[in-house]
């Protein structure tokens, strides 16, 4: 390392200078890289392809990344989608041709917010991905599947990040409080178990939030008269700008089960009151918000549809007005909910469904579904709208066309609603 980049580094945020820089020291994600994964062998033996890494920030899809580079003998070029256009990506497509045709030597790609790329950029890495002459190693915090082009995806491994664990998080942090070399060893930091613990719940699995709080706190905390520079959960709280919850994490969960049993239950009073002992708490009232648009499909469901308008309305309401004012939207649609009819007819068909589609064996479409013909005797589809907007015919594949999912409730609009006649061979 030179000196500009040893002065980059010593000038560098604590959580850039405590990036891992081998998989021994790397924290978390242990379904995808523990001892004998799959991604640990492929990239110790120096054999990944491409891949995408996607999960939440700050949980080690960079630093991951980084770490592949290291280990392997290829070359290796970074990209940022926000700021790369396809003039860029043309450019290391044709040096990584000459280094692969002259020297057989690989090029890996890494491209950060590879979700920003749009289609015609995706496109000019494709050639280059299948001649092997490109690794393309993405990394975004969108679901892959969604958000970008199924061309790229296709040729991709995909890897999930997860939310780092409350003990991902303080080992990380004693590491930083230890580490004189790069991290705060030499400032003779103390952090507290209950300043750990708080940094861990507050950071919800977001390393890089954790250790920029950390910092933070320990360059603007005075030292004591022991040449100490103490955080405590006080200084903790500053630092993250989240208040402490006032109950541990099981009765955190404790409390947002029995808001949820509440509204289940059609008891107004108990739901609104877990749900403000929640926010006191310094639960983030979205969360609240999300649990109740789930619950309005899962226990009113089409005995009252308007729950669920009303349960969204809320989450756009706090998430424009935050609080006070949008505890008013989430207060209305709780005592809707509680009061809404019962039917959890959707959710009993969600999970039919579910299985049915794992286990199918013989999923086939039917002929006239199809957007072709197989063969001229294919049986012609019906349009609806030519009979009066229903025309009885084969929807499902010929294993399930004797299966029902949606069976409605005796109660709210549902209340003797007729269905649409089932198809039965």
């Amino acid at each position: 390392m030179d000196l500009f980049s040893q002065n980059a580094l010593k000038n560098a945020p604590l959580y850039e200078r405590m990036r891992p820089s081998n998989l021994d020291e790397f924290v978390g994600q242990e379904h995808i890289v523990g001892k004998n994964s799959l991604l640990r062998r492929a990239i110790q033996s120096d054999m990944l392809g491409s891949c995408i890494f996607f999960g939440p920030p700050g949980t080690g899809k960079t630093t991951l990344a980084n770490i592949i580079t290291k280990s392997t003998g290829s070359k290796f070029v970074k990209l940022n989608a926000v700021s790369s256009g396809v003039a860029d990506a043309k450019k290391v497509i044709d040096e990584a041709r000459k280094d692969f045709q002259f020297f057989g030597k690989r090029t890996y790609l890494l491209l950060d917010e590879c979700h920003r790329w749009n289609k015609a950029q995706s496109d000019s890495v494709l050639a280059a991905i299948e001649e092997g002459c490109i690794i393309f190693i993405g990394s975004t915090t969108e679901n892959p599947y969604m958000s970008m082009t199924p061309a790229i995806v296709s040729r991709c491994r995909i890897f999930q990040f997860k939310p780092l664990s409350n003990q991902n998080i303080i080992s990380a942090l004693e590491r930083a409080v230890n580490n004189s070399e790069k991290g705060l060893g030499k400032l003779n930091v103390q952090l507290t178990d209950e300043a750990k613990k708080h940094y861990a719940w507050a950071s919800a699995g977001d390393l890089r939030c954790a250790l920029g709080a950390l910092e933070l706190a320990a360059k603007t905390t005075p030292i004591n008269k022991e040449g100490k520079i103490i955080i405590d959960k006080t200084v903790a709280e500053q630092s993250i700008q989240t208040k402490a919850l006032s109950v541990d994490e099981n009765i955190f969960y404790d409390m947002l089960s029995a808001f949820c049993k509440s509204l289940r239950g059609s008891d107004a009073e108990a739901a609104l009151f877990w749900a403000n002992r929640l926010i006191e708490a310094g639960c983030a009232p979205l969360i609240i918000a999300r649990r109740l648009m789930a619950h309005a499909s899962e226990d009113v469901g089409m005995a009252d549809s308007n729950a669920l308008l009303l349960a969204t309305c809320a989450l756009v309401s706090l998430k424009n007005l935050g609080l006070p004012e949008g505890n008013l939207a989430l207060t209305h649609a709780i005592i809707y909910v509680c009061e809404a009819p019962k039917s959890n007819s959707v959710v009993v068909a969600m999970n039919k469904a579910q299985e049915d589609a794992k286990n199918a064996r013989n999923d086939a479409v039917p002929s006239h579904l199809k957007n072709h013909s197989d063969h001229k005797n294919t049986p012609k589809y019906k349009y609806p709208h030519d009979f009066g907007g229903y025309v009885f015919q084969q929807y499902m594949p010929d294993e399930l066309v004797n299966q029902v999912y949606y069976v409605p409730s005796e109660n709210g609009r549902e209340k003797g609603f007729v269905r649409k006649k089932i198809w039965k061979k």
